[in-house]
């Protein structure tokens, strides 16, 4: 029987990561003017813009794409799943992800609408 966490069996045959090695041949790619080092370095400035505006509790919006944001979360007693023992979760911050409209109708195939403003 296929466990809750495992993928659909077609999934798993089309599922890809994006790594960030093949993020950056994608930038390098479509900017043949650039060298390596310089779309290397293009593309680390971009991520470690982004990471030091969520650190900072920022969020980052990126049109078409979506929106990071920070949430705190207050301390709470959990509960183990397995044993039922409670266990204090200590406070802490979290990264939240919000599609846009426009990816969320590219995933699931439909044609982009790209009229709204609210992405």
């Amino acid at each position: 029987m296929r466990q809750a966490s495992e993928p659909q069996p077609d999934a798993a045959i089309t599922r890809r990561t994006a790594t960030r090695a093949a993020l950056l041949d994608a930038v390098y790619a479509s900017c043949p003017e650039l060298s390596r080092a310089q779309a290397r370095d293009i593309f680390e400035m971009a991520l470690e813009e982004i990471a030091e505006t969520l650190v900072r509790g920022e969020c980052v919006k990126l049109r078409s794409f979506g929106l990071f944001s920070v949430r705190a979360k207050r301390e709470r007693i959990g509960r183990n799943p397995r044993t039922g023992v409670e266990a204090p979760i200590k406070s802490r911050r979290v990264l939240t992800f919000k599609p846009s409209p426009v990816l969320s109708a590219c995933v699931n195939g439909e044609p982009p609408n790209e009229t709204s403003s609210a992405d």
